[in-house]
């Protein structure tokens, strides 16, 4: 089939189910993997620089994220952030602990006001103050929201870049066409 690559997430679980299924954390997934193919695929795993809404600590979700590198993730793809330092920060803090794999950011796209509150709610990542302030002040402003966005996500992958990010991880939510649009200002495609 020529998979080489892989994306190993433990997933949200319902709630009301605790910790169910073989696999009570990505490292059991990932160790498993490992165990059962070896050296045969490359497998990425989640971060979180701005820490995992289920996690006890800030430390506790850098211990976690280091479990799965442990057990042989070879990079991982964050949860998408507006906020550059926490991405370095938590970069900052892998390699504290002498884990040299790539971190690529999860970058959102900003499409409308109200999915980009609910779905960040919903998965724990952070909207500076400010950008949620602008995203009220144009109301039902589509078009606005849109350019506004696609400013600042465009800023944000900038200044990532130029801090050495080893890449960058679109979340497209099936609207490729603002995808597309901020590469092509990013200067990535033609």
């Amino acid at each position: 089939m020529g998979v080489k690559r892989l994306v190993a997430l433990r997933g949200d679980l319902p709630s009301g189910y605790g910790m169910g299924g073989e696999f009570h954390y990505a490292s059991d997934l990932v160790a498993f993997i490992r165990a059962e193919t070896g050296r045969d695929f490359h497998i990425e795993v989640a971060a979180y620089p701005e820490v995992h809404p289920q996690a006890r600590s800030p430390e506790a979700d850098l211990q976690a994220f280091a479990a799965k590198v442990r057990a042989g993730a070879d990079s991982a793809i964050t949860q998408y952030f507006f906020n550059a330092d926490a991405y370095s920060r938590f970069v900052d803090d892998v390699r504290r602990l002498g884990l040299d794999v790539p971190v690529v950011p999860g970058i959102m796209p900003i499409m409308g006001s109200t999915q980009l509150m609910r779905f960040s709610d919903a998965c724990g990542a952070e909207i500076p103050r400010w950008i949620r302030l602008r995203l009220q002040g144009f109301g039902d402003d589509t078009a606005s929201i849109r350019a506004f966005g696609m400013d600042v996500v465009a800023q944000l992958c900038e200044q990532l870049r130029r801090a050495g990010a080893p890449g960058l991880h679109f979340y497209t939510m099936n609207q490729s066409a603002t995808t597309q649009a901020l590469c092509q200002r990013l200067g990535l495609i033609g």
